[in-house]
């Protein structure tokens, strides 16, 4: 089956560019210059999707072509629930991309955002049989909060929507395994926190374990951890992605455009 969802837009029933869609074009194409900032990039591959706000599931997600580092506001492809391009574009959406994303913005009404990384750290802890170690200060956190998807292949098949869906329940922190990391959140914030904080969990489990045997964690501390989290709490996660999304300003703002 074709990775490519070619843009055929309903020649185009154009829609007017409300003022909300395009604070969140500006802010998804934030998300993908941080993404690439912290080298959480993958060529042309990969999506962080996030949902307009309106009557219809309609969302955000990279054209399917440009790296990372080329995403501008004005260049992501609007999509609705079924894949149908809401505006023309000469670029096509990755079909892998919108099977994930689409099931997880339909079925979960507070999934505003969806994050998607194949960081080498995160793909090595989804190919373990024992999955994210708690015995870190950031695997600790997010105990409690974590789901797990067995792997199907290249997600192309719309059939495992339901079992994605059904697997995630009402968990934030996603390993896909033996295939790579996912978050979702009702903002684009507070998705990035939590893989940020899945992320760092996995860098250093995959580092401590290759230096020696690992110091377990108690399950009290493990309990305070999840309690005590500030990763969690609205200001903390607005004002981590505003610090990033200013050090992108610093070094390209073209993103804006």
């Amino acid at each position: 089956m074709t990775i490519y969802m070619h843009n055929t837009a309903r020649s185009a029933k154009e829609l007017p560019m409300t003022e909300a869609e395009r604070n969140a074009r500006v802010e998804l194409a934030a998300a993908y210059r941080i993404f690439d900032m912290l080298g959480w990039d993958q060529l042309i591959f990969n999506h962080i999707t996030l949902r307009v706000p309106g009557p219809e599931v309609c969302f955000l997600i990279n054209p399917f072509g440009l790296h990372y580092r080329e995403i501008t506001a004005s260049s992501l492809l609007l999509i609705d629930i079924e894949g149908n391009p809401q505006r023309e574009s000469k670029w096509p959406v990755n079909r892998p991309g919108f099977v994930i994303h689409s099931a997880i913005h339909g079925a979960l009404p507070d999934a505003h955002c969806v994050m998607h990384t194949h960081t080498t750290t995160g793909m090595a802890v989804a190919c373990l049989k024992e999955g994210l170690s708690p015995h870190n200060f950031y695997g600790a956190m997010l105990q409690g909060q974590l789901a797990y998807h067995d792997f199907e292949g290249i997600s192309v098949e719309p059939g495992e929507r339901e079992r994605l869906v059904r697997d995630i329940g009402d968990k934030p922190a996603v390993i896909l395994r033996n295939h790579g990391l996912l978050a979702w959140g009702a903002s684009v914030a507070q998705a990035f926190m939590t893989l940020w904080t899945l992320q760092r969990a996995c860098e250093v489990q995959i580092a401590a374990s290759a230096a020696g045997p690992i110091s377990p964690v108690s399950p009290e501390a493990i309990a305070v951890s999840v309690r005590e989290s500030a990763q969690g709490e609205k200001r903390t996660y607005d004002d981590v992605f505003a610090a990033m999304q200013r050090l992108v300003d610093a070094r390209d703002p073209s993103y804006r455009d």
